[in-house]
């Protein structure tokens, strides 16, 4: 049986964004020795960005993205955790979905890169999320008639 509501895919997220910081750290710190940087060249992300090849660029830009939309996926998983919502078989299903989809994302993103791929990826993921944050407020609806 599942015990863990919508926290277990909060935490996996987290824990791939982490993941996904150190391959970032090792990206840059791997290019900035390579390319004979001095360590003032990270003073401003974007202008050490701007001297790293693609791969690193895609990793960079990838976990920005894992800073953006992510942050809307947490709200609404714990908001349906507080409504009592969070161990319903559907919204555990969207979450692991979304966490899965973003997975993909980056893999995609830091990789190969091609872009319908990423847009399709980003398309579904949104879906999960809509999904959720529907469901969060029909849990709103119906909590607030229990009162």
């Amino acid at each position: 049986m599942y015990h863990h509501g919508l926290i277990a895919p909060v935490i996996a997220l987290v824990c791939w964004t982490l993941a996904v910081m150190i391959w970032l750290g090792y990206e840059r710190v791997r290019n900035i020795n390579r390319l004979k940087l001095s360590p003032d060249a990270g003073k401003f992300a974007r202008d050490l960005n701007a001297l790293m090849p693609d791969r690193a660029k895609q990793v960079s830009d990838n976990y920005m993205h894992l800073m953006e939309q992510p942050t809307l996926f947490y709200a609404v998983c714990f908001s349906l955790q507080f409504l009592g919502q969070g161990e319903h078989p559907v919204n555990i299903g969207f979450a692991w979905g979304y966490v899965s989809v973003r997975v993909l994302h980056t893999l995609v993103h830091s990789t190969f890169n091609d872009v319908r791929i990423r847009f399709f990826l980003f398309l579904l993921s949104s879906v999960f999320l809509v999904g959720l944050v529907t469901h969060a407020v029909l849990g709103m609806f119906r909590f607030s008639h229990h009162l």
